[in-house]
């Protein structure tokens, strides 16, 4: 059983590429587009999997910009079957890199590193415009995710919508990444490039009705979900309301927890641990919690202690609430203001992942203001 207030995370198993680098008549290098999908890892043994289904020979690749050594295969199909999650499955960012460090990375208005406006001129930006897409191959052997990675328009301009509107399925969606060739006269030639395309097995109206591919209900309609039965005999019940009901963050843990044992989908588990997360740890007018006492080993010597969040993993998730208040038009001032009215004036410099995850679930809600 996972523990509650820990981020979950999928496993990156590596990259799905549409192009490589090749050399010139000059001795160096220049990026080359490909009409087949070209993989690559750390793990010899997941491409070869990979190999064995979609085709190509797994061989030692160096990353150019003097990355670790991984593997790379050169496949024979431009369609794959995946999975495509509920959440995250793309993201976006105007972004400017020097080797394999990332200087800047922007959503248009402010450049989050370091929380100030938009350094590039929207007219000849340095930054990229970067789309990021996660997927899960559906019969490779491995749990984890892939990144592809675009910087072309049609793909930035395309491919959020479609995973809002899969968003909408509130679990893991079968489907099909694939690539199209797209061509554009670019200072007066004509060019031809790749277009990452993500595809489903389920028609709009059965999406929005909250049917995963194969006719069997998994959602409800609208944003919250209708009461789960917890037995033939057991009238429903709505976790939502009572979560939202409980007066402290224990309180309503224990409705998350419940529903969890009763088979509750992950997003309506999710919605339930973002509102207990956002509970106080004591009911209004209770008394103070006694003083915390120094860890003390047990019999084994081990200490019972708590540790301190990966700052790494706070910013990260601070992307992902700028990026979803920017779809309401929410300066980042408010966004902070908001944070430190939900978490008793603690600022976002401050807050932990789990508060973090929790304000993010509020702003996707449309609850921040």
């Amino acid at each position: 059983m996972p523990i509650i207030d820990l981020q979950m995370r999928m496993r990156q198993l590596g990259e799905i590429r549409l192009g490589h680098v090749v050399p010139t008549s000059n001795g160096k290098t220049r990026p080359a587009k490909l009409d087949k999908f070209r993989f690559t890892s750390p793990s010899r043994e997941i491409l070869t999997s990979v190999a064995e289904l979609y085709g190509g020979e797994v061989k030692p690749w160096t990353p150019a910009n003097g990355g670790p050594a991984e593997f790379e295969v050169y496949s024979t199909v431009n369609r794959l079957p995946v999975l495509i999650p509920p959440r995250d499955a793309v993201s976006q960012w105007y972004e400017l890199y020097a080797g394999s460090k990332c200087q800047r990375r922007c959503d248009g208005v402010t450049e989050q590193k370091t929380d100030r406006p938009c350094m590039c001129d929207p007219e000849n930006r340095d930054c990229a415009m970067t789309t990021r897409v996660n997927v899960m191959l559906r019969d490779v052997p491995a749990l984890g995710q892939w990144l592809l990675v675009s910087k072309g328009y049609h793909a930035a301009v395309t491919l959020p919508p479609a995973a809002e509107l899969l968003s909408q399925a509130g679990g893991y969606v079968a489907g099909w990444l694939g690539m199209e060739e797209k061509s554009a006269i670019v200072k007066g030639q004509l060019a031809r490039f790749k277009v990452p395309t993500l595809d489903v097995e389920i028609t709009p109206g059965a999406l929005m009705a909250g049917e995963v591919a194969g006719g069997k209900p998994e959602v409800a309609k609208g944003p919250e979900r209708a009461a789960i039965g917890t037995g033939p005999s057991q009238p429903p019940r709505d976790f939502l309301a009572e979560a939202k009901a409980a007066a402290t963050q224990a309180e309503a843990l224990a409705v998350f927890q419940e529903a969890k044992n009763a088979g509750a989908p992950l997003d309506y588990q999710e919605q339930l641990k973002a509102i207990g997360l956002a509970k106080p740890v004591a009911a209004p007018g209770s008394p103070s919690m006694p003083e915390q006492r120094a860890p003390e080993p047990d019999a084994e010597g081990v200490y019972d202690v708590e540790f301190v969040d990966d700052p790494a993993d706070v910013q990260a998730v601070w992307f992902q609430i700028i990026a979803a208040a920017g779809q309401y038009g929410l300066t980042t001032d408010q966004v902070e203001a908001g944070f430190a009215q939900r978490n008793g004036g603690t600022h976002p410099s401050s807050g932990t992942v789990a508060q973090m995850n929790a304000y993010l679930a509020a702003v996707k809600a449309g609850e921040v203001a």
